[in-house]
């Protein structure tokens, strides 16, 4: 097999779901700035481009609550399933693994491979915060793309109010708004929704094949067995 064959089977997950993503925003993309132009000539401006959509707050955020919803509900999941279990899912450890595990589990201290990563084997902070590193990353993630939501947020609102010829509203003001609350709610629910769903669903369906299903003959009660 071809080093390039190679490369893509290796990375086929990513590859796929990235295409899907660029897909699916610049569909966005194409879909709001129609919209955009209807709203403009409705109100009797001139129709505006596409760069100019890209670069307007109504787009920005419209992305960036979506994607601040997506990686609270990664960061949330990874975290409580440290101590929270769902007994006979595939997504959860079993009960009597609660808990952030032994060395020998986690193959740390005297435990660690020769191919194991430097800074696992490295010990003091570097291997506390490698330990921890996919929960940080996906906290700051989702702080950075909320803060986005944010601020393009207020922009896209104080847009509206001018527009209506009413008062901006201060950085505050937009933080207790019920325009930035419901931006924020209306994905945080779906994402929640998700969790549990999977959680609970994976219990008694299968989907063969899938390492997110356990075997399609398993009992019910197993935990943390994938086919």
């Amino acid at each position: 097999m071809s080093g390039l064959r190679t490369f893509l089977r290796d990375n086929g997950l990513t590859l796929v779901f990235g295409l899907l993503f660029l897909g699916a925003l610049v569909g966005q993309a194409l879909t709001g700035h129609a919209v955009a132009i209807e709203e403009q000539v409705e109100h009797g401006f001139d129709p505006i481009t596409l760069g100019q959509y890209l670069t307007s707050s109504e787009f920005a955020v419209d992305v960036a609550e979506n994607w601040q919803s997506e990686y609270l509900q990664f960061y949330l999941y990874i975290v409580a399933t440290i101590w929270l279990v769902q007994r006979g899912s595939p997504e959860s450890k079993p009960p009597s693994e609660i808990g952030r595990e032994s060395d020998e589990k986690q193959l740390l201290g005297a435990h660690t491979k020769r191919e194991s990563p430097r800074w696992a084997k490295a010990g003091g902070w570097r291997t506390a915060l490698f330990s921890r590193s996919l929960g940080l990353t996906m906290l700051a993630l989702f702080l950075t793309s909320w803060a986005a939501q944010y601020i393009a947020g207020r922009s896209a609102y104080n847009a509206e109010q001018l527009a209506a010829f009413e008062d901006a509203v201060s950085w505050g003001e937009y933080l207790v708004s019920s325009d930035f609350w419901n931006r924020t709610l209306q994905n945080w629910q779906s994402e929640f929704l998700a969790i549990a769903s999977m959680a609970i669903l994976s219990v008694y369906l299968r989907q063969r094949g899938s390492p997110e299903s356990k075997p399609v003959g398993a009992p019910h009660a197993v935990t943390e067995e994938s086919g």
